[in-house]
């Protein structure tokens, strides 16, 4: 089974959109390691609330800690651990990351990713969502920064 392996981002900025659902409802359960799970539960708010209580979101240890090393110069803990959790089992997994940085290196490493943007165009193309601007003016209004650039593109892509 494809493993599904979320970063802090992606699960901030749905779970402030109203939207943490669409992880469930596209990918059924989703891993998160364990860096993400300290970051995301770090304050005490709605975010937090509603990681805890779901019961499709899996915290897992990286077995690997010697690896976090290779990846500190420009990435987070989260991030690190989010590469090095797709790394530690066999197969294509999914790795959702929003950071430049990180996706490059994501990418590098021949992981499949996708981000939060893809998460909203996917639920979109599944009809789980009507549009995919609106979601992102929630997460505006929540303090996620999206470039003019960006979303012009994103408009673009998703038929907006």
């Amino acid at each position: 089974m494809r493993k599904v392996i979320v970063n802090s981002t992606p699960i901030i900025a749905l779970s402030k959109a109203g939207c943490l659902h669409l992880l469930k409802e596209l990918y059924d359960q989703i891993s998160i390691p364990t860096a993400v799970k300290e970051e995301v539960t770090r304050k005490n708010d709605s975010v937090k609330a509603e990681l805890e209580s779901s019961d499709w979101i899996y915290v897992e240890p990286v077995t690997d800690s010697a690896s976090k090393s290779m990846y500190k110069a420009k990435l987070h803990d989260g991030e690190v651990e989010v590469m090095i959790l797709a790394q530690e089992h066999e197969g294509d997994h999914l790795v959702i990351i929003d950071d430049g940085p990180a996706r490059r290196t994501a990418d590098y490493l021949g992981l499949t990713l996708t981000g939060t943007i893809g998460v909203l165009i996917k639920a979109k193309g599944k009809g789980l969502i009507d549009a995919v601007m609106p979601v992102l003016a929630k997460m505006e209004k929540q303090g996620i920064y999206f470039s003019n650039d960006l979303k012009a593109r994103v408009k673009r892509v998703a038929g907006e």
